[in-house]
């Protein structure tokens, strides 16, 4: 991790972190990228024969890079949290992922409102549309 986000800010880990690098980062954006592993566990049931990487997955870049987002504008002020994601929203899928692609995720963040976070998550792949998501999240606590 890079540009002054850790990793430990937020809950993920392995098999399930789907951010590998943060390129830039500021209080109201954010953009990662990840991998497409070939080798992830998803792609040997996820159309074997044709491996696809899942919609679902492709949002949870987003929801995590916006994790990011959040925990880089919290600065640690929020300890014993974690995000949740409260809201999905009018999530367009333009083309699907292969294994092998590097995915661009942006976050944008578009409001903040009595603790709740409303952004919006772009995917590209080489420049092209993969996926636009709009999402709200907010934090929680740990315990619940």
């Amino acid at each position: 991790m890079s540009q002054g986000v850790a990793l430990s800010s937020i809950p993920h880990r392995p098999p399930f972190l789907f951010v590998d690098e943060v390129v830039e980062v500021s209080d109201d954006r954010i953009v990662t990228t990840k991998l497409a592993d070939p080798d992830a566990e998803f792609f040997k049931g996820h159309y074997p024969d044709h491996p696809v990487m899942p919609g679902v997955l492709i949002c949870e870049c987003c929801f995590q890079a916006g994790a990011l987002l959040i925990a880089h504008k919290l600065d640690g002020a929020e300890v014993g949290t974690v995000p949740v994601i409260t809201r999905i929203q009018d999530a367009r899928f333009k083309r699907m992922v292969r294994p092998g692609q590097t995915l661009q995720i942006e976050v944008t963040l578009d409001e903040e409102l009595d603790g709740a976070y409303f952004m919006t998550g772009r995917v590209t792949v080489e420049g092209k549309a993969v996926v636009r998501v709009a999402f709200a999240a907010m934090q929680a606590s740990s315990e619940d």
